[in-house]
C-alpha cells in the first residue's frame, strides 16, 4: 500500500546509533511510506541534534514541508530551550489546515504541550524512528496502531486493566505523555488547562523521583482538575537495600489516596512508554474512556490527523 511522505526530525537529542536511522527508514518504506532524511537528523553539537537554530529550523522547515506525517528520531532533551520561539501560527497551521500529523514521544511530549496550550492542535503520542522502528523486527501492534492513526482509521484502543472501578465511564481531553516533561512545564505558558484523561509514563526514574513528580502536579492542582489519570510504563529504575521495600506500587498507591477524596480513579496498565510495545493515542483530542469487563477502551472518533 502506497502512502504519503514522512518526514523525520531531530528537534532534542544527537541520534547515537545511524544504523538503526537507516534500518527505520527501510521499514517505514516497505509500509508504503516516501521517506525524508535531511542532513539535520544526524547532526551533533555537545548531547543535541544540532544547535538550537538547525533544531529550531527542522521543525519549522517541516511545518512548510508537503509531508503527511513528521516523525520524530528520538527523545533526549532539547525541546525545552525551543519552547519560546516556536513559531506556533506555523505549526499550527500545517497540522489543522494541511491535516500533518506530528508524532513521538519522551521529549516531545514538551512540544506537544505547548502546542495544545497555544494553538489548540492535536499531535499524536506515539513511536519514534530510530527508537521504535530501528528494532530488527518491529513490534506488530506498535506498527499497526500506528498505521491506524496514519491512516485516519483509528477510532479506539483497548487494553487490560485489573484496577478500573466498577462503571468506570469518563469523557474529556486525552493529554500528557512523559511525566517529567509534563511536570516541567507547571507553572508556564506551555502547559494547557486541562481536565480530561491525563496519561502518564516515564524512564530511568527511581518510584520516589515518580512520586515527587506526582506531588507537584498534585499541589498544582493539575491532578484534581482530571477525570481520570492512565499510568503507562515506567520502566528502568533500580531499587536498593535503603527503599526497603518501598517501590512503584506504593507511589501510585500514595497518588490513590491522595486524589480518592477527590474522585479521580488512577489506572494502569495502558501500552505506553519507553517500551517496544506502545499505542499511538491523539494527544489533545475528545476522548471516552470505560470499563468494560477486564478491559479499558479508549474512543476518539474525531482523531483523524
Amino acid at each position: 500500500m502506497k502512502r504519503g511522505l514522512l518526514r523525520l526530525v531531530s528537534p532534542a537529542g544527537a541520534v547515537q546509533d545511524a544504523a538503526r536511522l537507516e534500518l527505520a527508514r527501510a521499514h517505514l518504506e516497505a509500509l508504503g511510506f516516501r521517506v525524508h532524511a535531511g542532513a539535520q537528523v544526524f547532526a551533533r553539537v555537545q548531547r543535541f541534534a544540532g544547535t538550537d537554530a538547525q533544531r529550531l529550523r527542522a521543525l519549522h522547515d517541516a511545518a512548510r514541508s508537503k509531508a503527511d506525517v513528521v516523525m520524530m528520531t528520538r527523545g533526549g532533551y532539547g525541546l525545552s530551550r525551543l519552547l519560546p520561539v516556536i513559531d506556533y501560527p506555523l505549526l499550527a497551521e500545517a497540522i489543522k489546515t494541511r491535516r500533518q500529523m506530528w508524532v513521538g514521544h519522551s521529549d516531545f511530549t514538551a512540544l506537544q504541550l505547548a502546542l495544545l496550550a497555544k494553538a489548540g492542535v492535536v499531535t499524536f503520542s506515539g513511536p519514534m524512528a530510530a527508537y521504535d522502528f530501528g528494532d530488527k523486527t518491529p513490534d506488530d501492534i506498535t506498527v499497526d496502531s500506528f498505521l491506524d492513526a496514519a491512516d485516519g482509521t483509528l477510532e479506539a484502543v483497548g487494553f487490560a486493566c485489573n484496577d478500573a472501578p466498577r462503571g468506570f465511564d469518563v469523557t474529556g481531553i486525552l493529554w500528557g505523555g512523559n511525566l517529567a516533561m509534563v511536570a516541567s512545564l507547571v507553572g508556564t505558558p506551555y502547559l494547557p488547562r486541562v481536565g480530561g484523561v491525563l496519561f502518564l509514563e516515564d524512564v530511568n526514574e527511581h518510584p520516589y523521583s515518580i512520586e515527587r513528580m506526582f506531588s507537584q502536579l498534585l499541589h498544582s492542582g493539575v491532578l484534581q482538575r482530571q477525570k481520570a489519570v492512565l499510568l503507562g510504563q515506567f520502566t528502568a529504575y533500580k531499587l536498593s537495600a535503603h527503599d526497603a521495600g518501598y517501590n512503584l506500587d506504593a507511589a501510585i498507591d500514595w497518588l490513590r489516596a491522595q486524589l480518592k477524596p477527590h474522585g479521580v480513579p488512577v489506572l494502569t496498565g495502558l501500552p505506553f512508554g519507553h517500551v517496544r510495545t506502545k499505542l499511538t493515542l491523539p494527544h489533545g483530542v475528545r476522548t471516552h474512556a470505560l470499563r468494560d469487563g477486564s478491559e479499558v477502551f479508549l474512543f476518539f472518533p474525531h482523531a483523524g490527523h
